[in-house]
């Protein structure tokens, strides 16, 4: 399935489409040749036959003590009613429809979204180095060799994620939105090919090259704005030459009539003068040059969509420096969705992230003495100082693909001063927001995709399990077994 921009996963692979050729010996040769009359007989009866309908798609409705229909919004003694992968309804006096299948939870609520991970990549297109803007995380996803990652995500939660690829690469090209369940042919369903552009900056450990990563990505930001000025510019002067050039055209075919009758005269008084010899002057006229178009560049196109807000940037920076140079360097930029990914020394400034609506993703895991220089300030609390500071906090699994642990980070937040609501919403409302996927993932809505979450507890919480899960409007997992 796919939304509002189409994925480019192909099924051109599908080995169930490939025609089998038996060459094995065998004498059903002999046996089709006896039963052929009585095949070809009954061919009209066949087909005449009206091609069946495909069978209705079982409804499912859920009955729930606690709908979190959105972080701060929920209903006592609701129901959600369930069809055609999205949801059809949610009240508190809904009544089940015929044939419907029941099931009961003490909560229902959005299903998860990890908006920082590699799961689903091959290997080695996690890691790479050399990627750019146009680099696509589409065509390195391996449900295959991630089908446990995948699984396990599934298992705690984790319906969605947002996944780029090149690991410490200053830019990672276009990150993708993905689902943990596979589609009908066994590859991963992409909601979104190009949700985002991903990048990187204070990889190296000296201050000036930091500094020179984020004054690069604000150079290609500023590349990709002049490009599309360019090609507005060239948009408005093409129509005004095209207006113009009609004007002349309408001009000139009237003074044509009016010079031919002129000079029809000037020549027949000529002709009556016996004035031979007279010249007569042609009048002429030029064309104004047509305006040139701008050549098509595919990486400034890129950049254009980040400069004028449709694609959201997300920047993984850790550091004050780097992420002070990143922030005074994007300000000039209006339209620009800019989202810091790790952002362990960002705190000093939250208010610039309040002013802007940055959002953070913060990976809130135990890092120990072995943690990377760019974290050696590293701190859990760090999710809930920057919620009580207004900051948009997002939790995600740190660009690994350890993505079915993000529930329990989510918890260590919670444990360490981030609210419990801020929490949820950091993992359903605010994850498809940033990720473009927010009219129709994180609320349990009528119209929203059907991807649930039946619990027998509060969602953040280390004691709760998960009952059921519901993808794309399918049980996609059950405790009990069974779909």
């Amino acid at each position: 399935m796919e939304l509002p921009r189409p994925s480019c996963l192909t099924e051109t692979d599908d080995p169930s489409t490939q025609m089998h050729i038996d060459t094995q010996p065998s004498r059903r040769g002999t046996l089709t040749a006896l039963l052929a009359p009585a095949l070809l007989a009954w061919a009209p009866t066949i087909s005449a036959q009206e091609p069946a309908d495909p069978p209705a798609e079982t409804q499912i409705f859920i009955k729930a003590e606690r709908v979190i229909v959105q972080p701060g919004k929920e209903l006592k003694d609701a129901q959600v009613l369930v069809q055609g992968g999205k949801v059809l309804a949610v009240g508190t006096d809904l009544v089940a429809p015929e044939g419907a299948r029941v099931l009961e939870a003490k909560v229902v609520c959005a299903g998860f979204i990890d908006p920082w991970s590699t799961l689903g990549l091959d290997s080695a297109s996690a890691s790479l180095a050399d990627t750019n803007i146009l680099t696509r995380a589409v065509d390195a996803l391996d449900p295959f060799g991630s089908a446990v990652h995948l699984q396990a995500a599934l298992r705690a939660g984790i319906t969605g994620y947002g996944v780029a690829l090149g690991g410490k690469a200053s830019v990672k090209g276009l990150g993708a939105f993905v689902c943990t369940t596979n589609r009908a042919d066994g590859g991963l369903d992409v909601l979104l090919k190009d949700s985002f552009i991903g990048a990187t900056v204070g990889s190296s450990g000296d201050a000036f090259d930091r500094i020179g990563y984020a004054e690069r990505l604000v150079k290609d930001i500023k590349a990709g704005e002049e490009y599309r000025v360019d090609q507005v510019e060239y948009t408005h002067e093409i129509t005004k030459w095209r207006t113009e050039i009609a004007e002349s055209e309408a001009k000139l075919e009237k003074d044509f009539k009016k010079a031919k009758k002129s000079r029809d005269k000037e020549i027949k008084e000529a002709k009556e003068a016996k004035e031979d010899d007279k010249k007569f002057k042609e009048e002429s006229y030029k064309e104004d040059r047509q305006p040139r178009k701008p050549r098509f560049d595919a990486e400034k196109e890129a950049w254009a969509r980040v400069a004028e807000g449709t694609l959201p940037l997300v920047v993984e920076a850790h550091r004050y420096v780097e992420l002070s140079a990143l922030l005074d360097g994007t300000k000039g930029f209006d339209r620009l969705r800019l989202v810091i990914a790790g952002g362990t020394e960002v705190l000093p400034l939250a208010a610039t992230l309040v002013e802007r609506s940055i959002p953070v993703i913060v990976w809130p895991t135990p890092l120990g003495s072995q943690r990377p220089a760019g974290m050696q300030a590293h701190d859990l609390s760090l999710a809930g100082a920057l919620a009580e500071k207004d900051v948009r906090v997002l939790l995600g699994s740190g660009g690994t693909s350890g993505t079915r642990d993000l529930p329990l980070l989510a918890a260590i937040a919670v444990g360490h001063g981030l609210e419990p609501e801020k929490a949820l919403a950091a993992l359903t409302t605010e994850a498809a927001r940033a990720l473009d996927m927010g009219n129709i993932l994180g609320k349990v809505r009528a119209g929203y995709r059907a991807d649930l979450l039946l619990l027998d507890g509060d969602p953040i919480s280390t004691t709760t399990s998960i009952r059921q899960v519901i993808s794309a409007g399918k049980i996609a997992f059950n405790v009990e077994g069974g779909q």
